[in-house]
């Protein structure tokens, strides 16, 4: 059994780590299928254990997969820094930062954001996981993250950087029919104070199940009914009309995760206060308290 691995094969090792898949990790590193598949097995037969085990959702780190992820993590930042000390050591941050959201914090919020991080660095390499799935910062299945939650891992670094409200919303111009009819979401999506909320209201029977907030705003945009959305999203959306007061109960802390050991690394400190910033302006904070809705 080898006791060390040298860097490349840490890469290779980070890289199926990231993307969950063989398919996805040949993608990052310009190779083929079949190379990247050669080297896992190359790498397992050498340490005499498994560094993944292949399940239904990808390529999951075992124990003895999850300290080198680790370490193959620190190594690269490690890399970057040797690389920018040869260069000019005022150099701008530079390299590759993972970012991980939910779809409607991107479409309501980070898009716009992330293109002025780009503009200002423009040698850093975003990559941006859109679930509502949440990736492991611990695996290094990204840098950073911003997610919605009552409390934040105590593993991570986290700074509280919104309190989301909901409000119900209609469409514009909607018939009454519409106006009566509810939308939830589906048990698949794990919010038991929104389906509390529903039930307490008599209004969980609805028709319309949809497993994500964004989908359920596109429906209440095309005049299926009336549900209760993230006022950021849906204050901004022209189509989109409130039809209730805000509901307390339903309020969210958003959170910007980070790793302990990555929060000084430069890039990835870079893009954390370019989005902590961003979000701290009176405009945004305003959207997340849905004080920015018409009367």
């Amino acid at each position: 059994m080898q006791d060390s691995l040298d860097w490349n094969a840490l890469r290779w090792i980070l890289a199926i780590a990231r993307a969950g898949t063989l398919a996805g990790a040949a993608r990052q590193l310009g190779v083929s299928h079949a190379t990247i598949f050669r080297r896992l097995g190359a790498v397992e037969r050498d340490l005499g254990q498994p560094v993944f085990v292949r399940q239904r959702a990808g390529y999951v780190p075992t124990a003895l997969g999850e300290r080198l992820i680790v370490e193959a993590a620190a190594m690269e930042d490690r890399v970057q820094a040797a690389m920018l000390a040869l260069g000019d050591g005022a150099a701008a941050p530079a390299g590759r930062v993972r970012f991980t959201t939910t779809d409607t914090l991107f479409d309501g919020l980070l898009a716009s954001i992330l293109v002025d991080v780009r503009e200002r660095y423009p040698q850093i390499a975003l990559e941006v996981a859109i679930s509502n799935e949440t990736y492991s910062l611990s695996r290094r299945q990204a840098d950073l993250a911003l997610r919605p939650m009552a409390s934040p891992p105590e593993a991570l670094v986290a700074q509280r950087v919104g309190h989301v409200a909901m409000a119900p919303y209609v469409a514009r111009g909607a018939s009454p029919a519409a106006r009566s009819r509810w939308l939830g979401l589906d048990d698949s999506v794990f919010f038991p104070a929104l389906a509390a909320w529903m039930r307490r209201h008599d209004v969980d029977d609805s028709g319309w199940r949809i497993d994500t907030l964004l989908g359920l705003a596109a429906a209440v945009r095309r005049g299926a009914g009336v549900a209760l959305l993230p006022c950021y999203l849906a204050a901004a959306d022209p189509a989109l009309v409130r039809v209730g007061e805000i509901v307390p109960e339903l309020a969210t802390d958003l959170w910007l995760l980070v790793h302990p050991d990555l929060r000084r690394v430069a890039r990835i400190r870079a893009v954390r206060e370019a989005i902590s910033e961003a979000l701290a302006s009176p405009a945004i904070q305003a959207r997340f308290a849905g004080m920015s809705d018409p009367s």
